[in-house]
């Protein structure tokens, strides 16, 4: 017996999940600040504590050798029932000699206490195991088979356990549970409880651990504990593993009893979706409410779990859903009438509300099908009106008649309406749209400048003085707004349509060029002109822009190292008078530049050339 961290009780800890805490040493076991003496041994250190008594790791001096002692609270003042059921314990477990049952070495009485020395386990209990964390199924299944081996060694040797518990169970450095705490054992011969042991008392305490112990020891109203007891035990530190919880617990101990008689527990498959199917079967027959329902013994478990971890088919079947409620109102028997009772008004009130129901939904197809008459009829006296008006020229009456009968929310069911257009709707419409591939509706603002990606795939509207409109002729959605500044004059897109360029004139004689980056939704960049930029053009790749100024000046910047690549002029400022243009040509090496009423000029700016362009002949300057 022992472990680094272990509850010794012989009564049920308040925690509904049985966690236990280390707490300082109780009246007259106070914690080793360092070892002492006691008989034979040498207490080193406190492990464990419980109702009944207090658990040391201790050397026996004799033997030279580590083992688990345990103390009974109180020493000389302990109650008479507690002494005797110590001793129980000590009795009960030392007929017991099982590798997976912790083995009583001496028992004894020295300085005034009763004491049990037993096996040191090198462990943690299986609480602080699956605190907070369920087990993965077959190592709790596993688990689960060698404990119930062990404890029906105990039951064919003449003793009940009566609490068993994730607390009272060790995992060695094997990864082997061993059963410990037999405090509360009985032999299996002994027909009569005392009433101390079997049933709840005014002050909230009971035998054992409420969240563990099955209907019939809580209340000591379901018959003698028997064999039963115990698997049903088996099955609730098996849930506890699967599902990181016990089966039941409650705000109290009287509330989790309450829990315990007269609740189903919740399948283990809801609160853990990954524990197998017959795994939850086989822990929900352990958990049956009435004994004749369970296992009948612990080894019968212990071959159904053999079953489950060998890949077999389990002997045991999951309990249908009008089983469980006819359980269920056979222990509920008033509440079940009660239940019934309301279920039968509601019956009866829902067949007369479903009567109101179809009489509501039949007037309202009557509706509908009177709706979908007047429709057509307008539809039909639509179309011939706007087939006329289509002969006499006048398309906005005919799109105006067609769009009257788009599909709509009906008035009456607020779903979209019947679609009534045919072959006759989409003809007009076709007509009405023969002058023109697409149509976006921008805003009731005038267009100023426009532009358009060599792919045409984007397009750039100023609309209104400030505000520049983005398309996406494919999809033909609006996608983007930019705010610009005031006085826009021109726009042009990069081939791609990735960079738009914008013209302002903030000033008199003075020009700005914002390069928008569209994907990023920002100015990249922006440069500053003295005088007024009379047209500009991206490079084929979008590196590079030129612009033409009033006075003949062209610049020519590369965008991603932000400079000036060349800055010359081309004709006198007096030859511009009424407008310029600059283009790239395919290559992107040569500039084609003109003015309002002279020659066309190409320049080559690697290296530095210009051709003059006159009608019918050309010169190099």
């Amino acid at each position: 017996m022992g472990a680094k961290r272990v509850s010794m009780s012989g009564s049920s800890l308040p925690d509904p999940h049985d966690e236990v805490d280390r707490l300082s040493g109780p009246a007259g076991t106070p914690g080793l600040a360092k070892p002492r003496s006691f008989g034979d041994y040498e207490l080193l250190e406190e492990i464990a504590y419980g109702g009944m008594g207090v658990v040391y790791k201790a050397r026996q001096k004799s033997l030279d050798r580590i083992v688990a002692l345990k103390l009974l609270l109180f020493g000389p003042h302990a109650p008479p029932e507690s002494v005797k059921r110590f001793r129980a314990e000590a009795v009960a477990t030392a007929a017991l000699q099982h590798p997976n049952i912790v083995a009583i070495h001496e028992v004894g009485f020295c300085e005034g206490q009763h004491f049990i020395a037993m096996d040191y386990v090198e462990g943690q209990p299986l609480s602080a195991l699956i605190r907070g964390s369920p087990l993965p199924a077959r190592r709790a299944a596993s688990y689960v088979k060698t404990i119930a081996e062990a404890i029906h060694y105990a039951h064919e040797h003449g003793i009940l356990h009566r609490d068993l518990k994730p607390a009272n169970v060790l995992i060695d450095a094997n990864d082997q549970p061993r059963v410990t705490d037999f405090g509360l054992a009985k032999r299996l011969d002994d027909s009569q409880l005392s009433t101390l042991d079997s049933q709840l008392t005014i002050t909230g305490q009971v035998l054992g651990s409420p969240n563990y112990m099955p209907p019939e020891q809580a209340t000591g109203k379901r018959g003698t504990l028997s064999r039963r007891s115990d698997v049903y035990a088996l099955g609730a530190i098996l849930y506890h593993a699967l599902t990181g919880r016990p089966p039941f617990a409650g705000e109290s101990v009287a509330e989790t009893v309450q829990r315990v008689v007269y609740d189903e527990p919740v399948s283990p498959r809801l609160l853990s979706p990954g524990v197998p199917r017959d795994l939850d079967t086989v822990c929900l027959k352990c958990l049956e409410k009435e004994p004749g329902k369970r296992y009948t013994t612990a080894q019968m478990l212990a071959e159904e779990l053999g079953r489950f971890l060998e890949g077999q088919p389990v002997h045991a079947r999951p309990v249908s859903r009008p089983a469980k409620v006819w359980r269920w109102s056979q222990r509920n028997p008033r509440l079940a009438t009660a239940i019934g009772a309301a279920l039968l008004s509601l019956l009866l009130g829902l067949a007369g509300v479903s009567w109101q129901w179809r009489r509501a939904e039949s007037q309202q197809r009557r509706a509908e099908a009177n709706e979908l008459m007047a429709r057509q009829n307008a539809y039909a006296s639509d179309m011939l009106l706007a087939q006329h008006a289509h002969a006499a020229g006048n398309l906005r009456l005919t799109e105006s008649l067609l769009d009257k009968h788009r599909p709509q929310l009906s008035t009456l069911n607020h779903q979209p309406s019947t679609d009534l257009r045919g072959w006759e709707w989409r003809y007009l419409w076709q007509l009405c749209q023969a002058d023109e591939s697409s149509r976006l509706q921008v805003n009731a603002h005038s267009i100023g400048a426009i532009a358009i990606s060599q792919d045409a795939r984007v397009l750039a509207a100023q609309t209104g003085e400030n505000r520049i409109v983005m398309w996406d002729l494919m999809s033909r959605q609006m996608v983007n707004e930019l705010p610009v500044s005031h006085g826009i004059d021109l726009l042009r897109l990069s081939s791609t349509g990735t960079l738009l360029a914008v013209t302002a004139c903030p000033a008199p004689g003075e020009s700005t060029v914002e390069i928008w980056d569209l994907p990023a939704g920002e100015i990249r960049r922006t440069l500053s002109y003295s005088s007024r930029v009379r047209s500009l053009a991206f490079s084929p790749d979008g590196k590079l822009l030129a612009t033409l100024e009033d006075h003949g000046a062209i610049r020519l910047v590369d965008l991603a190292a932000k400079h000036t690549l060349t800055n010359f002029q081309v004709f006198p400022p007096s030859r511009l008078t009424y407008a310029g243009v600059v283009e790239f040509t395919a290559d992107g090496v040569r500039l084609v530049i003109g003015e309002g009423y002279g020659p066309i000029r190409v320049l080559s700016w690697q290296p530095p050339s210009v051709v003059t362009m006159t009608q019918g002949n050309s010169e190099g300057n």
